[in-house]
């Protein structure tokens, strides 16, 4: 009976080139998962797009979910620096936070299939053997600091966060599932926000 090959830990781009070839690679699956949804993105064609052998795309992503996982970082790594560029006066974190939120998934709404593939590539990645995921968990973190004005979070605040991270994810696929509207989304995220963050320490 054959013997069923391990996945293998996902490499990391040590020069200027294998950094390029990860970008393009990260790209080319964004492409397709914008165009089609994520059964049909099959990882030759990412490979064929980015222009780079099959054996070093699975060698920067042993599967799809590490792929879109990545690709999910990217969006996150994006929110952020836009949210540098871009800082948000108000006058409390919630609204802070809320405008930042808002934001982001009006951005992710913009390419439903593409999301859906982040989504649900997330959502089933272990952080055991796809590191990538704790990557997001950390980005989404800084993020609602930054905009919160928070430079030392209790574990309250941390609390507080994970399960405004959750409710996020949570509205953005019901949206993305046609089970609630856009609006709808957006006065969930607003009373997330207000329920959430109310106890927030400043400091």
């Amino acid at each position: 009976m054959p013997r069923i090959a391990e996945v293998r830990d996902a490499a990391e781009p040590s020069s200027d080139e294998q950094r390029a070839r990860h970008v393009r690679m990260l790209q080319a699956a964004e492409e397709l998962a914008t165009e089609k949804e994520l059964a049909r993105v099959q990882m030759h064609e990412v490979a064929k797009r980015a222009g780079v052998a099959i054996g070093t795309l699975y060698r920067y992503f042993p599967s799809k979910t590490h792929l879109f996982v990545a690709v999910m970082v990217e969006q996150i790594d994006q929110i952020g620096d836009t949210f540098t560029k871009h800082q948000v006066q108000s006058a409390n974190p919630q609204d802070a936070v809320y405008e930042v939120l808002v934001r982001a998934t009006r951005g992710l709404l913009r390419r439903p299939a593409l999301s859906t593939a982040m989504l649900q590539s997330t959502s089933t990645a272990n952080v055991a053997t796809v590191p990538d995921a704790g990557k997001i968990d950390r980005g989404f973190r800084q993020i609602v600091l930054d905009a919160a004005g928070i430079d030392n979070p209790t574990e309250d605040d941390n609390t507080a966060l994970r399960l405004l991270m959750q409710l996020w994810f949570g509205v953005i696929q019901s949206c993305l599932n046609g089970r609630i509207s856009i609006p709808d989304a957006e006065y969930d995220i607003r009373k997330g926000c207000d329920l959430l963050l109310v106890n927030l320490s400043r400091h």
